[in-house]
């Protein structure tokens, strides 16, 4: 039986053969045009109907030879980045914390996406690792890609810092690890306190770990010498995972726990070499150069690096205020502050010292200042001390409350600037790293005043024998047969009064010598300076102290 389609118009239909036939004979009638197919054409129709979607359809999917040609030729562009590299060597303080932020925040404005730490350093305070590592993970972590390049040592505070990038990539040879909090000297840590301070540490670890997905035991076992670590291999994964020994898994159907083996036996701090740390999977790779660190991450991430890398090294001003920091050189400025005073007060004139005084004071309170020891009222409490001081012995006569009150106010400032603390908190030590802080700090402090003093007797010693610095001292003119030494000093004292008039011999800056009764004395004067040969006046005796004052113009 066939089937016929009928076209009249707009109109179509489907029929039986009579219904069809009575259509049709209508539609003669009028004219119609009747198009009429057998079974077999409209199985061809069909058929190349279906051709055609299924045509469609397979050109037009995102896996089809067109699409995989032009994924191909899109994956043929490989991005350009570009890196940027900052030295992170030697002392691990906050100069290097602070030094770092500015570098990085440089780095991101100048358009880097790596940031590479060339890590070099045998480690150095806690807080200021500490502060490093937060500020990586925290505040770079979704701005730019880090890595640490170990170039030779990452070591105590270095792997703080190093673990905290999301990559590490080591140099051959090289080291890292062994990271227990120690305190500096024979000061030896008790229980409770190395669990405290351990505990801070191993946090720190962890959330490095957690962050850039190193092996957390591992990391942990680097703080704290009770923890044992093994190895155990997954049945599923094939790789090796690390668990302390409390915390060993028990499926053996996961684990091959007959297997595994001992990384980190309790007593020890772990310390890795390059190979280790990649087979561990600390080390991302080990390198031979700065090179091909960079061919790794370019093969890894699938980029090229721009030429123009971006290296950023710590300014002078950095490295100097972290240099000051050291307590040899913070020694050897007290030394020169209280050498300028003391050849200053001996000496004929307010120049050389005196300025040398004042350079190493600003020095030292400057850097202190820089590095956040120092605040402002420590500072104005230092500065107080010293107008007291001078207030003492160039205005008011003899020593008392404001001599006695001078000095303790510059050693209060000096002390509060060996301790970190806010303007409104007693500078004292409230950790293991303030207490070692300010006993570094204290070990300066003597030291420049031991220097000072051996210093100070070879120069009263042999400075008069000395031709070019014997003009810096007193001494008695010349054809005068008395001198100091001979008058034995102000032995005669006893037998000058106030009332009595003199002359001056050499000149009051504010001490000098005098011609009082016929009688050479060593005298101070009184709120001035005078001159030699001006008469003077005996205003107070006490003791070997003569205090005088002027009486007259010069003769």
């Amino acid at each position: 039986m066939g089937v016929f389609f009928c076209e009249t118009g707009g109109l179509r239909g489907r029929f039986n053969n009579q219904g069809c036939e009575r259509f049709l004979l209508s539609k003669l009638r009028k004219g119609t045009k009747i198009l009429r197919m057998d079974n077999h054409g409209l199985r061809i129709r069909i058929l190349l109907c279906v051709i055609a979607a299924v045509l469609v359809w397979i050109f037009s999917r995102p896996g089809s030879l067109l699409s995989a040609q032009e994924d191909a030729s899109q994956s043929d562009i490989i991005p350009e980045k570009t890196a940027a590299i900052l030295t992170c060597h030697d002392m691990i303080d906050d100069g290097l914390y602070q030094s770092i932020v500015r570098r990085s925040e440089e780095a991101i404005g100048r358009g880097a996406d790596y940031l590479i730490l060339d890590v070099q350093t045998y480690g150095g305070l806690v807080k200021s690792a500490d502060d490093i590592s937060k500020y990586l993970i925290l505040e770079l972590g979704d701005k730019i890609h880090t890595v640490a390049y170990v170039s030779t040592e990452a070591i105590s505070a270095g792997s703080m810092i190093s673990v905290s990038c999301k990559d590490i990539i080591m140099r051959k040879n090289t080291t890292i690890g062994c990271s227990a909090p120690i305190i500096m000297g024979d000061t030896e840590m008790g229980e409770a306190e190395r669990e405290k301070s351990e505990s801070f540490v191993r946090a720190t670890f962890s959330r490095a770990a957690e962050a850039n997905g190193y092996p957390e035991a591992l990391l942990k076992a680097m703080v704290s010498q009770k923890l044992e670590v093994w190895g155990v291999k997954n049945r599923k994964t094939g790789q090796m995972e690390y668990f302390e020994k409390d915390f060993l898994p028990t499926d053996p159907n996961t684990f091959a726990i007959g297997q595994k083996t001992m990384v980190c036996p309790a007593g020890e701090l772990l310390t890795l070499t390059a190979q280790q740390a990649k087979e561990y999977g600390i080390a991302r790779a080990v390198v031979s150069n700065e090179q091909e660190m960079l061919e790794f991450l370019a093969k890894r991430d699938r980029i090229t690096f721009s030429d123009s890398i971006i290296r950023l090294e710590t300014m002078w001003s950095e490295e100097l205020v972290r240099w000051l920091k050291s307590p040899l050189v913070s020694g050897i400025l007290i030394m020169g502050i209280l050498l300028g005073i003391y050849v200053e007060l001996h000496a004929p004139g307010l120049g050389l010292p005196s300025l040398l005084a004042i350079v190493c004071l600003v020095i030292l309170v400057g850097s202190k200042y820089l590095t956040g020891l120092a605040n402002w009222i420590e500072i104005a409490v230092l500065c107080i001390g010293f107008i007291l001081l001078m207030v003492e012995i160039f205005v008011i006569p003899g020593f008392g409350v404001a001599g006695f009150a001078g000095i303790l106010c510059i050693f209060a400032g000096l002390f509060g600037m060996l301790v970190r603390n806010a303007p409104d908190e007693l500078p004292w030590p409230r950790s293991e790293e303030a207490w070692n802080l300010f006993a570094q700090g204290v070990l300066g402090i003597i030291g420049g005043i031991a220097g000072f003093t051996v210093v100070a007797w070879l120069l009263a010693k042999y400075m008069p024998r000395i031709a070019f610095l014997s003009g810096l001292i007193l001494s008695s003119p010349r054809g005068d047969s008395e001198s100091l030494s001979q008058s034995g000093g102000n032995s005669s004292s006893k037998t000058i009064a106030a009332g009595d008039c003199g002359v001056v011999i050499t000149s009051l800056r504010p001490a000098g010598s005098a011609r009082i009764d016929g009688k050479l004395c060593d005298v101070v004067c009184q709120a001035e300076f005078i001159e030699k040969g001006v008469s003077i006046e005996v205003v107070k005796v006490s003791g070997n102290r003569i205090v005088v004052k002027k009486t007259e113009e010069k003769n």
